[in-house]
């Protein structure tokens, strides 16, 4: 699921959710806004039983808006998030959290913090740089106690394939996608080959020259690395293409039912 279509037999909606098949695990990053991913999925011949892993990217409706029927479909399968995902999300006045019944399900692990789950894959968290934070974050918030309070995104985890080419998926990159890279290298020593992520930069209104230079100027940090990486969802198209004719070849844009080769 993404939000643009780039399969005609595939439905899109504002959401995200990405099947990865290691050979040994078959993983689920996010399941979308809702049912919509599962009707793409048996279009796109996935069997959903097969899943043995899921793992949400963070505590917003439209990565887990199919996390309830996904569990009817496949009770075997771990569903990991961050215990701070079930707190109340708030986009000024609109709740933008998940459904309060995903914390109760069987097959849920609340984590709290970083977890290697094998050799192969691993989540962490714990991103506290602010480096070129994404600006489109503002507006976002965790109630407490009936007070609204700037989200840090603590509950925001990443998924990490460790093989040939290690492989690096991020939901949203709420925390800033150059964030996210100086977490991982700070925990496995080394930068991803590979990275699928949104970036959070879309606005429906114009950019402010601030804005426009912060995105330039992370596309050229990014255009510095030896890491290809994937965009979609919250990147937005108007960043995407102030971002492409930095990062060239480095930077692809995703889209719904699109298959990708690591």
């Amino acid at each position: 699921m993404e939000d643009t279509c780039g399969n005609l037999q595939c439905a899109c909606e504002h959401g995200l959710s990405v099947y990865i098949d290691t050979g040994r695990h078959k993983l689920l990053v996010d399941t979308g806004a809702s049912g919509k991913t599962w009707d793409n999925a048996e279009k796109l011949g996935i069997s959903l039983s097969e899943v043995d892993t899921l793992i949400l990217s963070h505590g917003h409706y439209d990565h887990s808006g199919g996390i309830p029927e996904f569990c009817k479909m496949n009770q075997r399968a771990a569903v990991y998030m961050q215990r701070t995902a079930l707190l109340d999300y708030y986009h000024n006045e609109r709740y933008i959290g998940i459904d309060k019944e995903i914390g109760a399900l069987k097959s849920v692990v609340l984590l709290d913090g970083d977890l290697r789950i094998d050799g192969e894959i691993s989540v962490f968290t714990g991103i506290t740089g602010r480096k070129y934070w994404p600006k489109s974050n503002v507006g976002l918030s965790v109630r407490k106690d009936g007070l609204d309070i700037q989200d840090s995104f603590l509950h925001e985890q990443c998924l990490v394939v460790q093989g040939k080419k290690s492989l690096l998926v991020s939901g949203c990159a709420h925390n800033g996608i150059l964030n996210i890279l100086d977490r991982y290298r700070e925990i496995y020593g080394e930068a991803p080959g590979v990275v699928f992520s949104g970036f959070h930069m879309m606005k429906k209104t114009d950019y402010t020259e601030q804005e426009k230079d912060i995105i330039c100027r992370t596309a050229e940090m990014l255009a510095e690395e030896d890491i290809l990486f994937y965009t979609g969802h919250c990147t937005g198209s108007k960043a995407f293409n102030l971002m492409k004719p930095i990062m060239k070849d480095k930077l692809v844009q995703i889209h719904c039912g699109m298959e990708i080769w690591v």
